[in-house]
């Protein structure tokens, strides 16, 4: 046999024939890690020790039901198999057909008793948590600066509010030492200036991906950390021990931005409703005073003298009346023009409409003082929406200009050194865009 030549197909027939109709069925005992259940009903994950590890799977024919329920992420099984071998990779596997609980997993274990000893010591404890900012000025978020958890976050968050500024802090989140890299990364992101909310992020994966994030150290650096910790990690399911000592814990990235970046629209429209009824407030109060003065013209029969004293006092309090109405609606005004100049900042076409919003329902109140006020908002207004037409990107690019980024990863081009011959871009124009290949570049 040794002089003759096998081929692969051959070879791998040979040991499925050793392996498969010489070894007997055999008890083997290890930890679970990398679990799958695909639509076929069968489940797929690795049997492991410190040492080594091997494939193994259970098929929805040979097992109980039991046997489906016991296969979680880091427990620690007691399996009866036999050996197969998938012929087209030339691998060997175990066919589990019986299934016994033995106990948990080491770095189940670990995350246990790591959990059970920061829980003792407090740092769970809700009165340590830190309330989010309801309008955060910066968010920094640590995760890998590739992949989809960043580009969900970025995706959301320029729908809900997008001048909320985003600094991402690249770190791994998978890997030797990652734990530290992490930890490392959340310390420069409390140091950047006016950052309001930290997001950690990373996507789903077995209980030994995500272990970097039940590491002791990186526990406590996020409890220390003077900004509020949003945690994303993984799936909802799962659960880690930055999740239960960080400030709030999302099922999801995609829920962190949810939870971080509140809903312009929705906060504008409050905005306006509250200065609709406020407005509406003021003009009914207005209307009900001068029914009661004229009802009391109407009783008022007293001599001359008298009716001319009452209308002196009437015109007095009338006055007085005017004067309280006039410091209250001033006062008002500048608290609105307070929060219109905070939106201003967020984003100039809402503070217009705020601003003639507020100048239609002030117009209810004293005809007279609303006229000359309305008139004066309505100059800002139009002022305001012509320096921001005179600004509108889109008017550049009608003059023949073009937003230049590369297609791979979406980033803007500014210098031809960014870009490398034959690499892909596209070219945004007034009207559409277009798909172009690099075939020269020159630097100036």
């Amino acid at each position: 046999m040794l002089d003759k030549i096998f081929t692969v197909s051959a070879l791998n027939d040979l040991i499925k024939e050793l392996l498969e109709g010489f070894v007997e069925r055999l008890w083997v005992e290890g930890e679970v890690s990398n679990v799958a259940r695909p639509a076929s009903g069968h489940i797929y994950f690795t049997l492991k020790d410190e040492a080594s590890q091997i494939r193994a799977v259970i098929f929805r024919r040979a097992g109980k039901m039991g046997d489906f329920a016991a296969v979680v992420e880091g427990a620690h099984l007691l399996c009866r198999v036999r050996l197969g071998v998938y012929k087209p990779r030339g691998e060997y596997h175990l066919i589990v057909e019986t299934v016994e609980r033995r106990g948990i997993g080491i770095l189940q274990r670990l995350f246990e008793e790591t959990k059970a000893r920061l829980s003792k010591e407090g740092l769970f404890e809700e009165r340590h948590k830190k309330s989010l900012p309801f309008l955060p000025k910066h968010v920094a978020v640590v995760t890998s600066p590739s992949g989809a958890v960043i580009r969900d976050i970025l995706t959301i968050s320029a729908r809900r509010f997008p001048t909320i500024p985003i600094t991402i802090v690249p770190t791994r989140v998978q890997g030797s030492d990652v734990a530290v890299e992490i930890t490392t990364a959340l310390q420069r992101a409390s140091e950047l200036a006016k950052v309001e909310v930290i997001i950690i992020a990373r996507g789903g994966g077995s209980l030994e991906d995500l272990a970097a994030f039940n590491d002791e150290q990186l526990a406590r650096a996020i409890f220390r950390c003077p900004i509020p910790v949003v945690s994303a990690i993984g799936h909802e399911t799962d659960y880690t021990i930055a999740d239960f000592v960080a400030d709030k814990r999302a099922p999801t990235p995609s829920a962190a931005a949810q939870l971080v970046f509140p809903d312009r629209d929705l906060l504008l429209g409050i905005v306006r409703d509250f200065s609709e009824r406020l407005s509406q407030a003021q003009s009914n109060a207005l209307i009900t005073a001068k029914q009661r003065l004229e009802e009391l013209q109407e009783r008022l029969k007293v001599p001359e003298r008298q009716l001319d004293e009452m209308r002196m006092r009437l015109d007095e309090q009338w006055a007085r009346a005017q004067r309280s109405i006039a410091a209250i609606l001033m006062s008002r005004k500048e608290r609105q023009q307070n929060i219109a100049t905070h939106l201003f900042n967020l984003n100039p076409r809402q503070k217009l409409l705020l601003n003639r919003l507020l100048l239609q329902g002030l117009n209810k109140s004293l005809a007279t003082a609303w006229d000359l006020t309305y008139a004066r908002r309505w100059g800002i207004y139009d002022t305001l929406v012509k320096r921001l037409s005179g600004v509108n990107p889109l008017d550049v690019l009608k003059r023949g200009y073009g937003i230049i980024s590369r297609a791979a990863d979406g980033l803007l081009v500014t210098s031809a050194a960014s870009v490398a011959k034959g690499e892909s871009i596209k070219i945004r124009l007034a009207h559409g865009s277009l798909s172009a290949c690099v075939e020269e570049t020159y630097e100036e």
